[in-house]
């Protein structure tokens, strides 16, 4: 199996830092974008801005093929995600070359000859990696390794608050949002409502509270599930990542300011569509009426699909890959007080699979780019067979000034901000 090359699935952020790292070492490597690009799902939300500065979203092993380039890595400032894309992640896709195949989507992975049930031989056997293209050609790659980089984006969380679609919400589709919008000037004039406590969700608020204060007659309403707002507005003058920080304090003076209407301890249960727009309706049976559209950003989830013929372990309650759950658990951490997540710790029962990058942090919200950059450094150099550079932990994480949410659902959790902070380097896109 030698020959055969690590087959990474996902052209983001993680898995083109991994492809370099790879590359670095000498080792064959083919990266499988289902976008018509490299870090296509980072172009999705490119009109928003990071909160975390350009040289906390530049890899080491990336930086270096690109510098013989020509390229400098982006010495201070905050870009978007178009920004990251143009100056960083597409020059690095153009360095990988022919190594990444875009419009490929994998189906699903699994050993050659051998279902989810079968020992005998698992281990000698190659990885069997099913793709389609664009147009709907089929194929099977074979792969000594794979590193699964492919993100949570294709799975939004829905507005219901046990996890399901709330009643109602799949009927609404055409009212309801799942990301942070780029243009809102439709809503003008409108009652719009924001479901969410974490950043794609203040970022939505304070570009609905722009218009507001624009076009009268535009009302915004945010609901949050916990019973307290203490949590939204950030670490403050704690958080060592500055542009956060402001976030919250600009979301705290649109509700001050009576721009914005807070509602704490609003679980949603139904969308009731009717002539007048939508009802939302709230499990202890409150309702917010005559609403035009809706944007339910509670978060992604990952989607395992591709991975059900081979044997993996996720925690039962964060769907995070189980060898790191207890460092992300946000009850616990936030996002800059986790450990280095490596080679050892992302290890799965399934010999020479690795999940990565967001996907490896399942519903927890509070990865960093840093952190995924760190994750690939480690399980490169042990594909490669460098098991002492694999053991190191070479991560350096600003403090958040986020304690996590160790309280009671219906009360202020933790002793600073909420643990709903999905920062993909910082990408301020999936929150909980």
């Amino acid at each position: 199996m030698s020959e055969l090359p690590v087959v990474i699935i996902g052209a983001g952020p993680q898995g083109l830092a991994a492809a370099a790292h790879l590359v670095e070492r000498g080792e064959h490597v083919l990266v499988l974008e289902r976008g018509d690009a490299a870090a296509s799902a980072v172009s999705a939300w490119g009109h928003v801005r990071l909160f975390s500065a350009w040289p906390e979203l530049t890899d080491a092993a990336a930086r270096r093929l690109l510098e013989p380039t020509g390229w400098s890595a982006p010495a201070s400032g905050y870009p978007t995600g178009a920004q990251w894309v143009s100056e960083y992640l597409a020059p690095l896709a153009d360095a990988l070359g022919g190594r990444i195949r875009v419009g490929t989507t994998v189906t699903g992975v699994a050993r050659q000859g051998r279902d989810k049930v079968v020992d005998a031989g698992r281990r000698s056997q190659p990885f069997v990696v099913h793709t389609v293209d664009a147009d709907g050609t089929e194929s099977r790659l074979l792969a000594r390794a794979v590193i699964d980089a492919s993100g949570t984006w294709s799975l939004p969380n829905p507005a219901g608050a046990d996890g399901f679609a709330a009643l109602g919400e799949t009927a609404a589709s055409d009212l309801v949002s799942y990301r942070i919008p780029a243009d809102v000037a439709d809503l003008a004039g409108s009652h719009v409502v924001v479901v969410g406590a974490g950043h794609s969700a203040t970022h939505t608020v304070l570009r609905l509270s722009e218009l507001a204060r624009r076009s009268p007659g535009t009302r915004v309403t945010w609901l949050l599930r916990r019973g307290s707002a203490v949590n939204v507005f950030g670490g403050g003058a704690g958080d060592e990542l500055p542009e956060r920080a402001a976030l919250g304090s600009r979301a705290r003076k649109v509700i001050d300011d009576g721009v914005v209407e807070l509602v704490t301890g609003f679980r949603v249960a139904e969308l009731r569509q009717h002539a007048g727009g939508l009802t939302i309706v709230a499990e202890d049976g409150r309702e917010v009426t005559g609403v035009a559209h809706v944007f339910a950003l509670t978060g992604f989830r990952p989607d395992t699909g591709m991975l059900r013929e081979l044997r993996i372990d996720l925690d039962p309650a964060l769907e995070a890959v189980a060898g790191i759950a207890a460092e992300i658990d946000p009850n616990i951490h936030s996002c800059g007080s986790v450990s280095a997540t490596g080679a050892r710790q992302l290890a799965q029962p399934e010999q020479g699979l690795f999940i990565v990058g967001a996907k490896s942090y399942g519903r927890a919200p509070t990865f960093l780019a840093l952190t995924g950059y760190e994750q690939v450094r480690s399980v490169a150099a042990h594909l490669a067979g460098d098991h002492e550079a694999a053991s190191r932990n070479e991560l350096a994480l600003p403090d958040t000034g986020v304690c996590g949410g160790s309280g009671e659902f219906d009360e202020a959790a933790g002793c600073c901000a909420a643990p709903s902070v999905l920062q993909i380097g910082a990408r301020p896109i999936a929150v909980g």
